[in-house]
């Protein structure tokens, strides 16, 4: 809140000049204008004093002012709450559907699948997205309206937007946690006792959920806060598009009511998750019941990720042999031809070249982003407690508003964008580290461990870390195509890289406006995002080696949990006499 009270005086721009062409365009910024201005908003009190002003008004419920409109902020910030959040109630009906039908395979055969078409559907940028549906079902088979909110009409094109790549990634969430469950001796042994296969799909759900509640939680506000591109494609009134507008205006009063209806509604979701997890997890958290499932991973063919390289290399290596800002006014909007294999843009570059040079801006920061997310997720995945409060409010901040922020210190660029998504996208690693290790915590193994005399460090670097380490690599691997994705969106929204930089946000941006002439100038970047997402959930799969058990469920022999002692301790269990031997119990 104290950044955004600040963002004004941030930008280096005199708040009193952004107002006034804000307020109106035609009239000359005369000293006597601007000093009317800030007269009238009290900005000669400096940043400290509107800030503190700000609080002590907040404390009688009062939001103050619009400075451009005139009007009390509380209704706005209201009403673009309210159209938000049945936006994303619509979208969590979606995306729960989605879900459910990329886990459903997994229910049904037992087995882990690939992943590779829910990798895809997540890495669908939800603005190209809205921009075909816009076309194909708005436009051309004129089936639904294409902008407003009017009616039930109106929400489904947006819901169909968002829902999509939120379900395609919860749904891949929930398929790799399901295997693990499914191998565990319980679901053997009620399918030996008779027991419907009904029941069992309801336990496992039960069993596997706990460690992803965060995770619905965190989609839930990212589809109310984050669905900024969606609502300005479809001209939707919601509090993303709201606080944008604030932001671009330098409404300061907006933004602040906006951002603190964002942050109560973040805080909010994360207790209501942490509530449920509790509720699923019942008596097991406190009294050491706990058994983990061995992590799995459905190991797909080699030639499958070595094709998707294979692809993705050709087409970058091909283009970086071409020259992406060389312009042909004649070949404008070209389709593909020998001069031109994927078209060119609306300037009359070439689109492969382009897609070739952006790569190393897109991909290559997109790697950089996901390894520093996971390494402070396993850092504060550490100190539960702390970790939820940050991720719930972190969380909270769409990574549009966090690049204005960033942006209005460093100015756009790669950096800023880079800077904004990193700010913004390790909660949800965070919150996934956070609750395995609460649970590998609370497992019976480790009280076992304990029992016998292994110290702390040896628990936490052999056990506890390996637990932990894998599943939220495999899970950062999952959400680099997203952090891609994010990286475009900025760019897309002109907070990123800048023109004529080929970036492949800018370039979705870009062809956006020329999508019905020119679609394969406009679908180039979002396949090789589709192709990035199929690669890394097959490099994904290979995180785990088969067999390998952590504080996983299956039983070992004395030999190897011997071996996975300390010396001390192996020493004592060799020389002790048998009945004053500490035997490890194994994990049920």
């Amino acid at each position: 809140m104290t950044a955004v009270g600040l963002l004004p005086w941030l930008s280096g721009k005199d708040p009193a000049l952004a107002l006034l062409r804000a307020r109106s365009a035609e009239q000359a910024p005369t000293p006597e204008a601007l000093a009317a201005i800030r007269a009238d908003l009290g900005l000669d009190a400096g940043p400290s004093g509107l800030l503190g002003g700000w609080f002590a008004r907040l404390l009688h419920g009062d939001l103050g002012v619009s400075w451009v409109s005139g009007a009390e902020v509380l209704p706005s910030v209201t009403a673009g709450l309210g159209v938000s959040l049945t936006l994303m109630g619509a979208a969590l009906v979606v995306a729960v559907l989605v879900g459910t039908l990329l886990a459903a395979p997994v229910l049904l055969r037992g087995r882990a699948t690939s992943g590779a078409g829910a990798a895809v559907l997540a890495a669908m940028p939800e603005f190209l997205l809205s921009l075909l549906l816009l076309l194909t079902v708005g436009v051309w088979l004129g089936w639904l309206p294409t902008s407003g909110w009017a009616g039930p009409a109106h929400l489904v094109l947006p819901a169909l937007a968002l829902g999509i790549p939120a379900g395609a990634l919860l749904g891949r969430l929930v398929a790799d946690a399901l295997p693990a469950v499914l191998d565990e001796r319980w679901v053997e042994l009620w399918r030996g006792a008779g027991t419907g296969r009904g029941r069992i799909t309801a336990a496992a759900l039960r069993r596997a959920l706990p460690a992803l509640t965060g995770q619905f939680g965190m989609v839930a506000v990212g589809l109310t806060g984050g669905a900024v591109a969606v609502e300005t494609v479809f001209a939707v009134p919601g509090i993303g598009r709201t606080a944008l507008g604030a932001a671009t205006s330098q409404d300061l009063p907006l933004l602040q009511g906006c951002v603190l209806a964002l942050l109560a509604l973040g805080l909010l979701a994360g207790t209501a998750a942490a509530l449920v997890r509790r509720r699923l997890l019942g008596p097991a958290l406190r009294e050491a019941g706990l058994g983990l499932p061995s992590p799995r991973a459905h190991r797909i063919p080699p030639a499958v990720p070595v094709a998707l390289a294979a692809v993705l290399a050709g087409v970058i290596g091909w283009g970086l042999l071409r020259d992406p800002y060389a312009v042909d006014l004649a070949a404008r909007l070209a389709a593909p031809s020998a001069a031109h294999p994927l078209g060119a843009d609306a300037l009359g570059r070439d689109v492969l070249a382009r897609l070739g040079h952006g790569a190393a801006a897109t991909v290559g920061t997109a790697v950089a982003v996901t390894f520093l997310s996971w390494l402070v997720a396993l850092v504060l995945g550490f100190v539960p407690g702390v970790a939820t409060g940050l991720a719930d409010i972190a969380n909270a901040l769409p990574p549009v508003l966090t690049g204005l922020l960033v942006a209005a210190v460093t100015g756009p660029g790669s950096g800023a964008a880079a800077l904004a998504v990193t700010l913004v996208s390790w909660p949800p690693l965070a919150a996934h580290a956070a609750a395995l290790i609460q649970e590998t915590r609370a497992s019976r193994f480790l009280v076992a461990q304990r029992a016998i005399g292994a110290r702390p460090l040896w628990i936490w670097t052999r056990h506890v870390l390996p637990s932990v380490a894998g599943p939220v690599a495999r899970h950062a691997v999952l959400r680099l195509p997203g952090i891609a994705l994010a990286l475009a969106s900025l760019g897309f929204l002109g907070l990123g890289a800048r023109p004529p930089s080929p970036e492949w946000g800018l370039l979705l941006d870009e062809s956006a406006d020329y999508v019905e002439r020119a679609p394969v100038a406009a679908l180039a970047p979002a396949v090789a995002l589709a192709l990035l997402a199929a690669l890394a959930v097959c490099l994904s799969s290979y995180g785990v080696a088969p067999g390998r058990h952590g504080t996983g469920a299956r039983p070992r022999s004395r030999s190897r949990m011997l071996r996975s002692l300390p010396l001390r301790l192996r020493l004592h269990s060799a020389v002790a006499p048998r009945k004053d031997r500490p035997v490890a119990a194994p994990p049920v």
